[in-house]
This record gives structure tokens, sequence and C-alpha cells, in this order.
């Protein structure tokens, strides 16, 4: 284990902190994905499946939003102590939250 007072190298910092940057954009297009599903979907009459998809895209964009910021601490956290990364589930939770939402949008709009 390496000193935990010891500051890691500055590359690893500015690759995490990159990556958590990385993480904030994809959620803030998930905002703005959800948002404009409900302004601007027209799905059928009574226009739940629009509100569906939006609820389904903000919801992950809040989640991607607290998971990045938890990510990028514990990565910090790991390059200071000199341990391993942690594992995550993030790119997969966005993976398959933003292919269900296409297919369900696919599907909708074939239907209609």
């Amino acid at each position: 284990m390496s000193d935990p007072t010891q500051e890691p190298d500055y590359r690893f910092t500015l690759a995490n902190e990159r990556t958590y940057l990385a993480y904030l954009r994809t959620a803030l297009a998930c905002y703005a994905g959800g948002l404009s599903a409900v302004q601007f979907l027209d799905l059928g009459p009574d226009r739940w499946p629009a509100r569906v998809i939006g609820v389904v895209l903000v919801a992950a964009g809040i989640t991607t939003t607290a998971l990045a910021f938890r990510r990028w601490q514990a990565n910090l956290s790991a390059m200071r102590t000199g341990g391993p990364l942690p594992v995550t589930r993030l790119p997969l939770m966005l993976g398959a939250t933003i292919a269900t939402v296409g297919l369900i949008g696919l599907l909708f709009s074939l239907w209609r």
C-alpha cells in the first residue's frame, strides 16, 4: 500500500475527472431526452408512452449523476491508497436503460 497522504499521478487523477464529466454529460443527455420525449413525442392519444419514456430517461439521468459522483470518489480513494479500482455496473445500467427506452419508442412508433 502506498502513503495515503501522497497525491496520485496527476494523469490518473485527470483521467478520473474526465470520466466523471463524461458521465455528467450522459446524465444531461438523459435529462434532455426525457424532457423532449414528454414535450414532443406523439405516440398515442393519451401520450402515456411518451411520459413513460420521459420519466425513465430522467430517472436514469438522476441515477447516473449520483452514481458517477460515488464512482469518482471511490476511484480517487483507491488511487490514493494504492488499492484496486472498484467495479461499477453504471455503464451496464445506462446501456440497458437506453436500449430499453429505444425499443419502447420503436415499438410504439411501429404500433401507431
